[in-house]
């Protein structure tokens, strides 16, 4: 790559919007972590042995060892440089639950753990080892940014990091000492983030010009997407228990499906697996709020649901590659037939509008909007109730 002012230094990479955006509406409250807690059986790795794990794999995910630049007044897209500092004991951390080390525990402590934001100096992710555990049992909690991954990349990840034999082929690091890059200027970062909107400008005419007919096509999905989402955001979500002032304290828990289950009542009922576990989440939210005393009759809350923009080469890159659509949840009806077959006639027409794809247009169309600009619009998205909850998925 050329040097100079007019090129991004290869010594960082620049995020996305999107991955901006998910920076942008934190705050106090609310944190954006990707999460998880998973549970493993048999006795755990020595803490030692664990970071050497760790160690002997971290040149997979060079993302792993990188912080955030940032400059006075937020007036450039936050780039990601190497961390000079990068201490892997501060990520990969170890505790232990006190006896009798049961569930109960261990979803406490998922809450404590969940519910501290990441230091923005330092890399953006945290993998704790917990033992203490009952029945031969150990558990990883994972607590890393959405600025860094969405859902799938998540997964990705896990099959980097993780091996699904118990008898694994060493790696071999192809570093051994790992050498942080100088990181750049403020005025690199400046001059960087200024050329950068001509740059995307730039892209888009070469595309224009390279595929007219295949530009055009594509552009009259985009506006018919962008339509169908403009038309959703002119329906504010009704009001819910659920859509309260919240603290920065969280509870964590978990229920237990079987995707087997899920698969029968799809292919004997209709729809698709994420149709049923949307019927399922209106169902559990209907159930809730009749306990609680509200009125479920005809009430249909939203749900944004996010849907994966990633390609099959963009297996294992991090950062977010995704779009979402607004999904209702019919809470009043309590007939699970007639709530499936609701959920899933909805869902088709939200597919065939192609809101997920305006969506997506209009997060790209963000890269070309001044700093200040872009995070202004994602703190006001973030205080507009256009849904009251959000299912996801972090499968493949």
């Amino acid at each position: 790559m050329r040097s100079g002012l007019t090129s991004l230094p290869c010594t960082m990479d620049r995020l996305t919007a999107l991955d901006n955006s998910c920076l942008y509406i934190e705050n106090d409250s609310a944190y954006m972590h990707v999460a998880g807690c998973l549970v493993f059986e048999g006795p755990p790795p020595e803490y030692g042995e664990f970071v050497q794990h760790f160690a002997s794999r971290l040149h997979r995910v060079r993302r792993y060892r990188q912080r955030l630049a940032f400059l006075p007044f937020g007036q450039v897209r936050l780039v990601w440089i190497d961390d000079p500092h990068f201490n892997l004991t501060y990520h990969v951390r170890h505790t232990a639950l006190p006896r009798p080390g049961d569930d109960e525990q261990l979803k406490r402590l998922a809450g404590r753990v969940f519910s501290q934001p990441h230091d923005r100096s330092r890399p953006l992710w945290e993998m704790w080892l917990v033992d203490g555990m009952n029945d031969n049992r150990f558990t990883l909690l994972s607590k890393t940014h959405h600025a860094l991954i969405d859902g799938v990349s998540s997964v990705d990840l896990a099959t980097v990091l993780f091996d699904s034999s118990p008898h694994p082929v060493p790696v071999v690091p192809l570093e051994h000492d790992w050498i942080p890059r100088p990181g750049p200027s403020d005025v690199q970062l400046l001059a960087s983030a200024l050329l950068e909107p001509p740059r995307e400008l730039v892209r888009g005419v070469r595309t224009v010009l390279r595929g007219p007919r295949a530009f055009a096509g594509r552009l009259r999905e985009a506006l018919a997407g962008v339509g169908a989402q403009a038309r959703a955001g002119l329906q504010p979500a009704p009001p819910s228990p659920f859509n309260v002032g919240i603290g920065r304290h969280r509870r964590f828990t978990w229920v237990r499906g079987d995707l087997a289950e899920f698969k029968m009542i799809k292919n004997a009922v209709g729809g698709t697996v994420n149709d049923v576990i949307l019927a399922v989440v209106a169902d559990a939210l209907g159930r809730y709020m009749r306990l609680h005393g509200e009125r479920t009759d005809g009430v249909v809350l939203k749900a944004m649901v996010s849907v994966s923009t990633r390609a099959d080469i963009e297996q294992g890159v991090l950062g977010n590659r995704v779009s979402a659509m607004w999904a209702p949840l019919p809470v009043g009806k309590t007939n699970p037939v007639a709530r499936l077959h609701a959920v899933s006639a909805a869902t088709t027409d939200l597919k065939d509008s192609g809101q997920a794809a305006g969506v997506d247009v209009l997060v790209r169309l963000t890269a070309l909007a001044p700093t200040t600009i872009m995070a202004q619009a994602a703190r006001l998205q973030a205080h507009q109730r256009m849904f009251n909850l959000v299912v996801t998925k972090a499968c493949r």
